[in-house]
C-alpha cells in the first residue's frame, strides 16, 4: 500500500501480526493495531514513526460500537486473530466464525476498500475437526459480506517466534524421547513466517488477488517424523521417537487438555488424522513471493538450542 494508507490489523502483536505491522510500517502506512493487551503490544510503536503505529484496546469479541471505531476510515482491514485452543469465551465458533463474519460486514459497511483474513489449510465445513469447520465457517461470513476479501490458508508457520519447532525443541531439552501421534505420518508444508507476511502485504496492491483464495505453504512437504528428526538435527539432541497410536493418542489428549496450558487435545488428534499440504490452488508465488525453503531459515532459532539452551525470541 501507498505511504499514508490507513490499514487496521486485528492481532497485530501476535506471531505473525508483528510482521504484518513491520512491513505495512516499512512502506509508510498508518497502521492501528487492534489488540487484547496494549501494554504488550508497546514493542510495535518503534517499527514506525511517532503515531505511525497505534495500538488500540480492542478485542475482536467486542461490541459492534467498538469495531466501527477501529475500521473507520480505513483503506484496508486485516484480520490475524486465531486461536490453537479454546478456553473459556475463546471458543472456536466465537473468534473463528461469528468475530470474522461481524468484522467484514462492518468493514464492508464502513466502505473499506480491502480485506484480508488468514484462514487455515485444511478448513472445511465436513471436517471432522471443530477448529477446521470453525476456520470454514469464518470463510463462509466473510465471502458473505465482502465478496473481494483476500483469504490464506496457511499450513504450519515457522519462524524465531513460533509454536511450533520451539515448542518441540523445549521438550528436547529436559524429555528422553518426542511422541510421533499416529507415527508420525502426517504430512505439513511449512512456510516461514515472513513469506506469510509478504504475501499478505502485497494482496493489498494487486488487483488479481481481489477475491481470491490463496495457499500458503512452502516449497517442499514433510512428514511429522521428518520434522522431528530435522529438528533434532539442527538442536544437535539425540532423542528417541516414539510413536502413539492413534487410540492411545486420544485417550492421553482426554487428559491433556484438562491442564490449564493445554499440550495436546482430542480436536488436535483430529487434525493429525489429515495431512496439512497444498491442494494446487493459488500460492504464494502467484502473488511474486519466493517462498523460503525450511532448511534455509529454520537453523537461525533452531541453533540456539544446542546444549539444552533456548532462543530468545524477537519482535519480528
Amino acid at each position: 500500500m501507498q505511504a499514508g494508507h490507513r490499514v487496521t490489523v486485528f492481532g497485530g502483536s501476535g506471531f505473525i501480526g508483528r510482521y504484518v505491522v513491520k512491513r505495512l510500517a516499512q512502506q509508510g502506512c498508518v497502521v492501528r493495531v487492534c489488540v487484547r493487551d496494549t501494554i504488550a503490544a508497546a514493542f510495535l510503536k518503534p517499527m514506525g514513526n511517532v503515531g505511525q503505529v497505534v495500538p488500540m484496546h480492542l478485542p475482536i469479541t467486542s461490541d459492534d460500537a467498538a469495531l466501527r471505531v477501529a475500521v473507520e476510515g480505513a483503506d484496508a482491514v486485516i484480520n490475524l486473530v486465531g486461536i490453537l485452543t479454546e478456553s473459556g469465551k475463546r471458543s472456536f465458533q466465537a473468534l473463528h466464525a461469528d468475530a470474522p463474519a461481524r468484522l467484514a460486514k462492518i468493514a464492508a459497511e464502513a466502505g473499506v476498500a480491502k480485506f484480508v483474513h488468514v484462514s487455515a489449510l485444511g478448513a472445511s465445513a465436513e471436517s471432522k475437526s471443530s477448529y477446521a469447520r470453525s476456520k470454514a465457517a469464518g470463510e463462509a461470513g466473510i465471502r458473505a459480506a465482502f465478496p473481494n476479501a483476500t483469504i490464506f490458508r496457511p499450513s504450519i508457520v515457522i519462524g524465531s517466534e513460533d509454536s511450533f519447532f520451539n515448542r518441540f525443541a523445549q521438550l528436547a531439552n529436559w524429555s528422553p524421547a518426542l511422541p510421533l501421534i499416529g507415527g508420525g505420518e502426517t504430512r505439513f508444508q511449512p512456510v516461514y513466517v515472513g513469506d506469510l507476511a509478504d504475501g499478505i502485504v502485497a494482496a493489498l496492491d494487486k488487483p488479481e488477488a481481489v477475491g481470491k483464495t490463496y495457499e500458503a505453504v512452502g516449497p517442499r512437504a514433510y512428514s511429522f517424523r521428518e520434522l522431528m528428526e530435522y529438528m533434532l538435527e539442527v538442536t544437535a539432541k539425540h532423542r528417541g521417537l516414539i510413536p502413539i497410536a492413534w487410540p492411545i493418542a486420544e485417550l492421553k489428549a482426554a487428559v491433556l487438555e484438562l491442564l490449564p496450558i493445554k499440550l495436546l487435545t482430542r480436536d488436535q488428534v483430529t487434525l493429525l488424522r489429515s495431512d496439512n499440504v497444498a491442494t494446487g490452488a493459488p500460492a504464494l508465488e502467484a502473488l511474486g513471493v519466493k517462498p523460503h525453503a525450511m532448511e534455509a531459515v529454520a537453523p537461525t532459532w533452531l541453533a540456539a538450542y544446542r546444549k539444552g539452551g533456548r532462543f530468545a525470541t524477537k519482535n519480528a
